[in-house]
């Protein structure tokens, strides 16, 4: 059995044994999409913290995980700077968890094992809605612009010089839940010309990366894959830009949203929030690897992830353990 098997096997019977006790222990009104552990009295989308201050969670130590990428270690030594800045902020032992999926990542948080996280723009739904995740951040510029655009690459000698082109073509997809190299495409490209597994095979990579590097490769004849990752893919050489031709972008969609656990006191929650906010990321790691972003700036899941809700419920997307376990 695969890892992300297991981790998905592990969220259904954490819901399993969760769901029912919540709806037991606990009258709500109304929760929306959230599951039956958490409720959505003030209508924020997000899920409320307990009413008992006895649940409410004041740890000696915080668990930070970054959203899965192919090597948690190089990430790891990335984030550190920002980790100590944590830790002197909030007073408390700050430790990086370098998580292997996404499906891993929210069953982390739902458990209580994690406390303060990055989701990628497409999984920070399910965790909203499984995991009770309270979006908070996202990396900026200083005039407040945040986000990435989605864009398709071919070869740089292809014949694929419009959406169209893509007919009949093999086209790498990054994995179902994830918003630029799935959602959005199947959402988006229908208006372009083209209907993804109708018109154009679909082969999941497994991450942007992998899309981009089989693109130049020629393993695929195109990619959709988000701005960002790409960037900084060429900026590390990871791949020549001159072996590759943008054929179309959309405009830009949030990036990874940086959330904490809904049930930490509100006295920690802002200590979180003001090490974010706080933070310089001028000559740092953390600076380097995200250029052209210089800070944390606040957004509401409810306002900045509207576009991708949009997105994913135009794909009957369902925010359940299934949904999820596509990852």
């Amino acid at each position: 059995m695969s890892k992300d098997r297991i981790f998905t096997a592990g969220l259904f019977a954490a819901i399993a044994m969760t769901g029912t006790a919540a709806l037991a222990q606990e009258d709500c009104v109304e929760r929306g999409a959230l599951d039956a552990m958490y409720c959505d009295a003030n209508g924020d989308l997000v899920a409320d913290a307990p009413t008992d201050p006895s649940k409410l969670k004041d740890p000696s130590t915080l668990v930070f995980a970054y959203t899965p990428v192919e090597d948690p270690a190089i990430y790891a030594d990335i984030w550190t700077p920002f980790i100590d800045h944590m830790k002197e902020v909030t007073g408390k032992d700050v430790q990086f968890f370098a998580v292997q999926s996404n499906s891993a990542e929210v069953e982390a948080m739902r458990s209580g094992r994690l406390h303060i996280a990055g989701f990628s723009t497409g999984p920070t739904p399910f965790a909203v809605n499984l995991a009770g995740v309270e979006p908070f951040a996202i990396m900026g510029a200083d005039d407040g612009q945040f986000g990435y655009k989605l864009q398709v690459f071919t070869q740089a000698d292809s014949d694929i010089k419009e959406m169209a082109d893509l007919k009949g073509k093999r086209v790498a997809h990054t994995s179902p839940t994830s918003n630029s190299g799935n959602q959005a495409p199947r959402a988006l490209f229908p208006d372009l010309g083209v209907i993804p597994d109708q018109d154009y095979e679909v082969t999941y990579s497994g991450s942007h990366d992998q899309s981009m590097l089989g693109v130049v490769a020629g393993d695929y004849d195109a990619a959709p894959v988000a701005s960002e990752v790409v960037d900084r893919m060429a900026e590390r050489g990871l791949y020549d830009t001159a072996d590759v031709r943008l054929v179309w972008e959309s405009d830009p969609f949030p990036t990874t949203s940086y959330g904490l656990a809904h049930d930490l006191t509100p006295e920690l929650k802002e200590k979180i929030k003001e090490a974010f906010f706080t933070f310089d990321f001028a000559g740092t790691a953390l600076g380097e690897e995200f250029t052209g972003v210089s800070k944390f700036i606040p957004i509401t899941y409810k306002d900045q992830w509207a576009v991708i809700r949009q997105i994913q419920s135009a794909n009957g997307v369902e925010y359940t353990p299934q949904g999820l376990a596509a990852e």
